[in-house]
């Protein structure tokens, strides 16, 4: 991919989520089918084999409701911690945002930062209440003193929107990414990530999927552990002749961004102005920071603790995880740029680019610091990466057919567990069957738009209603569900009137919507029109509503009447 093309990409609308979205983009373009991995193919199968027996395991010790949705709420903050960070650290990020800094430089740092400034919000304004507040989704807190019908409603809608979307970005990644790394056919690699994670789902509930997460993170924070610092060793642990080296592997490099670089005399060790207009920057850092606090699949994980102590050490750890994994793709980065980049049998000298795509900065350091054997283990940990990632958003999806549609706004909460149960697993076969269906016939297409569409909603959508609902007492029903339909549908709307889809996707000559961003806009709609519906709202039920914030906000802070709080 030319360096306008990358460039373009990563101010489109998803910049929201602009590692997965750069890596969803390009790989399609330029993976092709490699010799087969059988290093990386044993490595994946023994993943596959222990994690299968976890679920297996799992399966006997899920007998409730809460054991499917909250993994029994036995989980410790430490291993929630892991979990939380297994399911936020995707393949995306650590091959895009490696490859970023590997072809940028310096200017892959902001996307490192941005993704880590949403954590402090959920733990000093979220965390707590959330598992004081709630049993198994974020619809419960928001519901809790509303109408249940409409809010958990909407609050499904969001959740819906928001894990499908992932999980078509996530499945064609998946694919093509299998593809370049594995050898295997594109839908064979569709229907086995799509196949193993119903299992893990359906199965072995949140339980399976926590410690698999568990195992994916360990392992990814392990490989890129050992990349990195086999990159420093090159410079003998030196950061200033590190940098140093960096710069002359740039010089010397073939890679276009690189030429491009030297040519407009740009030091990449410097800022270089990816994002330069001030409303797509502002944009940015609201959609990195709030989307991160509205993702459904995020969000269930901190009812999987005792109370909320556990849950407040969850972020704590998350936070700790996250944030040297950050670090460590920035070091893997530069590690590429030092030795990677010079070398040309990783370069197609005819494209410009990578073997395999731009995106394999990671993958290439990783066989040029450990040979084929650590390429076959940091392949396979890629794989299980993306495993870990849709077990956590079809498990999200499915419970917002199960809990919250069926249970809660069909059945009003008077359902057999059991019987909610078999609807939860019934809608896992189904959410992966579509995923499977829309990852193989997205085979061809452009999706990252739908990566920036999906953290996008969760930032417009679902966070402003979730706060709202925490913290302020005028919040009513009416304001909720109008307000929180205006961010989906604003955003939705903006996102296909933009360039990325209205011009990239539909061929149009020019954009509807300037901005290529929406959150700025989108989530001021949300809240501006919350606040409107909820203070222009004289009803009897909306005056019930805001005398109940009193006994909400006792609960909410200090942990009366949650479950768990006896372990207070």
């Amino acid at each position: 991919m030319k360096s306008a093309s990358l460039t373009t990409g990563l101010l489109g609308a998803f910049s929201l989520l602009a590692p997965l979205s750069v890596w969803a983009a390009d790989i399609p373009k330029a993976a092709e089918k490699q010799p087969m991995n059988m290093t990386a193919i044993v490595m994946f199968f023994i993943f596959v084999a222990v994690t299968l027996g976890i679920t297996y395991w799992a399966a006997s010790r899920t007998k409730s409701a809460k054991d499917f949705y909250a993994a029994g709420g036995g989980i410790t903050g430490m291993q929630n911690g892991l979990a939380i960070a297994g399911d936020y650290m995707s393949a995306a990020s650590f091959l895009g945002i490696s490859s970023m800094v590997f072809a940028k430089g310096y200017d892959g740092l902001i996307y490192s930062i941005g993704f880590l400034v949403g954590w402090p919000v959920i733990l000093f304004l979220m965390a707590e209440q959330l598992r004081n507040l709630g049993r198994y989704t974020f619809s419960d807190i928001a519901s809790f003193r509303l109408e249940r019908m409409p809010v958990r409603s909407f609050a499904a809608l969001g959740t819906l929107c928001t894990v499908i979307l992932y999980l078509i970005a996530q499945m064609v990644g998946a694919g093509q990414l299998i593809r370049t790394l594995f050898g295997l056919d594109y839908s064979l690699a569709v229907v086995m990530v799509g196949a193993l994670m119903i299992l893990y789902v359906a199965f072995g509930g949140m339980l399976a999927t926590t410690w698999v997460q568990i195992i994916k993170a360990v392992l990814l924070l392990s490989g890129a552990t050992f990349i990195a610092i086999a990159a420093l060793a090159a410079a003998n642990f030196d950061l200033e002749k590190f940098f140093t080296m960096a710069l002359e592997g740039v010089k010397s490099s073939a890679l276009a961004d690189h030429k491009k670089a030297v040519a407009d005399g740009r030091n990449v060790l410097a800022p270089g102005g990816l994002v330069n207009d001030p409303i797509s920057s502002i944009s940015l850092g609201l959609a990195l920071m709030f989307g991160t606090a509205g993702l459904p699949h995020i969000l269930m994980r901190f009812f999987t603790v005792s109370n909320a102590k556990e849950a407040r050490k969850s972020v704590f750890y998350a936070t700790g995880f996250i944030g040297y994994f950050y670090i460590l793709t920035f070091i893997i980065g530069f590690g590429a740029v030092v030795l990677v980049a010079p070398d040309n049998q990783y370069l197609d000298l005819v494209k410009g680019t990578l073997r395999g795509g731009n995106n394999m900065a990671a993958i290439h350091l990783a066989h040029a610091t450990g040979g084929d054997l650590f390429l076959g283990f940091i392949s396979a940990v890629a794989f299980a990466t993306i495993l870990a990632v849709v077990s956590g958003l079809t498990l999200a999806g499915a419970t917002a057919v199960s809990h919250d549609i069926y249970a809660n706004a069909i059945m009003k909460g008077k359902v057999d567990e059991r019987v909610e149960m078999r609807i939860s697993k019934g809608a896992a076969l189904v959410i992966g069957v579509i995923a499977i269906w829309l990852g193989i016939a997205f085979e061809k297409q452009n999706v990252a738009f739908m990566v920036g569409l999906a953290f996008a909603i969760a930032a417009s959508a679902n966070f402003p209603i979730l706060i709202l609902s925490i913290y302020w007492k005028g919040l009513t029903t009416r304001g909720a569900v109008i307000g929180g339909l205006m961010g989906l549908f604003s955003t939705i709307i903006m996102v296909v009137l933009s360039k990325t889809v209205w011009v990239d996707v539909f061929g149009h000559a020019a954009p509807l919507f300037p901005y290529k961003d929406p959150a700025i806009f989108s989530m001021t709609m949300a809240f501006v029109g919350t606040w409107f519906f909820s203070i222009t709202d004289g009803s009897e039920r909306a005056k019930r509503e805001k005398r109940a914030f009193e006994a909400q906000s006792i609960r909410c802070e200090t942990g009366i009447g949650a479950v768990g709080a006896s372990k207070h």
